[in-house]
């Protein structure tokens, strides 16, 4: 009770919520994997109102499980079962600090929904290019803490390349303010980038300091069917060599993946007669004009279809129908969801050894599980694939999700073999915990254990996920 009026006084009696109705949507995984239990939900307003809950927390040995839009993948944000746990949600601490056009970067407050974070920086000409399914309801701090990706990587990189500095409430409730604007800053360990990617497990990150760019003048999309992923690939090398830095988006799917799109979605259909194994969407963002941008995804095409690279492609001619391009591959994992669970792998593989990690595992998992079936996504240009594995006709869930560890393991084993990662931008969690120390070196989980012990020796801050 004594901590109770402790969070109360912090964040303000109707704050602290406590009744089940009340807590339980902060409970549960997007995916609904994981449920846990918890004391409290806490909703502060301000990174003062985050240290004195940390403060109170850390002095009552209470674990804190920080949540921001609660979309993740890996139960990341979702507390264990034993009820002990303080889940503090930072969904009111929403404000934009500062745009600032002239040093290209906004700074925002963690609980700043992605989409509204792109729209601020819009309304001062700028971009803020972090772009995924789920932005209209994750949060900055949620994308920070699992290092997202999106579909615009390859071309303006991943959540800590677009980060300059950070707010961090830290275990001990003391604030480390990092939230300086500049690109170059050499002055000691780099304390920003062990906080991203950590997933709350280090701190709480509060605020942050993001880049943002000029807005492009013209945008130009085009979806390519192929018949395999090595002509995909050979799409890619092309595109690059060809549009250069215009090259924004190199966005993968299957066929299988497009007909689970237009069979949950009936108003969705493909652009083309027939279907075509693999399919390529591509963007390139211009800073010239319309007609400019147009005419250089055309010529590509023309040189794709003379090399026989792709079966064939539609380009976008309006706005509307970049958006239907578009909607094709982000609403894949809705469509998932919608058709029933399957077993998620968010992986990254060496980009020129994607094509046969794909036939050789595809091979594998379908000599060891007969029936599966295989949903191949991704961020082609940056080598992260979404592979996962839907369950063989009537076969139970249940029954499903016992062959989960196998089939990690052989997915993961090909991983490694490949010199890949398990994680490429969805997190470890709790999901894949003892995954990562399989697959990670005793040096490397050493190393991490270290720097949790150095920063939180009371082992309070989102125990159980990542190490």
């Amino acid at each position: 009770m004594m901590l109770l009026r402790r969070l109360q006084d912090a964040a303000g009696l109707s704050h602290v919520l406590t009744a089940a109705d009340d807590t339980a949507p902060y409970l549960t995984d997007w995916r609904r994997r994981f449920t846990g239990r918890a004391q409290a939900v806490v909703l502060p307003a301000t990174t003062s109102e985050v240290a004195a809950i940390v403060l109170a927390c850390a002095e009552h040995g209470t674990p804190i499980v920080p949540q921001g839009g609660n979309t993740g993948l890996v139960g990341g944000a979702t507390p264990d079962a034993a009820g002990e746990a303080v889940v503090l949600s930072l969904k009111r601490m929403t404000q934009v600090r500062e745009v600032d056009a002239l040093n290209n970067t906004i700074t925002v407050e963690a609980g700043c929904v992605l989409r509204n974070v792109q729209q601020a920086a819009h309304d001062a000409d700028r971009l803020f290019p972090l772009s995924l399914a789920a932005e209209g309801s994750a949060t900055i701090g949620g994308n920070l803490s699992t290092n997202a990706g999106g579909t615009q990587v390859l071309r303006y990189g991943n959540a800590r390349q677009l980060t300059l500095g950070l707010e961090v409430v830290l275990p001990s409730g003391e604030t480390w303010n990092g939230l300086r604007g500049l690109r170059k800053d050499n002055t000691g360990y780099d304390l920003r980038d062990l906080f991203i990617g950590a997933e709350g497990t280090l701190g709480v990150i509060t605020a942050a300091c993001m880049q943002t760019f000029p807005l492009p003048r013209a945008q130009a999309t085009a979806l390519f069917a192929l018949d395999s992923v090595s002509n995909a690939l050979a799409l890619l090398t092309l595109a690059q060599s060809s549009a250069g830095p215009t090259l924004t988006a190199f966005e993968f799917f299957s066929d299988v993946c497009l007909q689970l799109v237009t069979s949950q979605f009936p108003e969705k259909r493909s652009p083309f007669a027939a279907p075509h194994a693999q399919y390529v969407l591509m963007q390139l963002s211009d800073h010239e004009d319309e007609q400019h941008a147009e005419t250089l995804l055309q010529k590509l095409a023309e040189v794709a279809l003379q090399k026989e690279l792709i079966a064939d492609a539609v380009v976008a001619q309006s706005v509307s129908q970049s958006a239907s391009l578009w909607a094709l591959r982000e609403l894949i994992s809705e469509a998932q969801s919608r058709a029933g669970h399957n077993i998620k792998h968010d992986i990254s593989i060496p980009i020129s050894s994607i094509a046969r990690f794909i036939d050789q595992t595809d091979a594998q998992l379908a000599e060891r599980f007969p029936g599966v079936s295989m949903i191949t996504f991704g961020h082609l240009g940056d080598g992260n694939l979404h592979y996962n594995v839907g369950p063989p006709p009537q076969m139970t869930e249940e029954r499903f999700f016992a062959l989960q560890p196998m089939i990690y393991e052989c997915v993961h084993d090909q991983v490694t073999r490949f010199a890949g990662s398990i994680s490429a931008e969805h997190g470890i969690g709790q999901l894949k915990r003892e995954e990562n120390a399989r697959y990670k070196s005793a040096v490397e989980m050493n190393l991490m254990r270290a720097i949790k012990r150095a920063l939180d020796p009371l082992n309070i801050m989102n125990p159980g996920k990542v190490v």
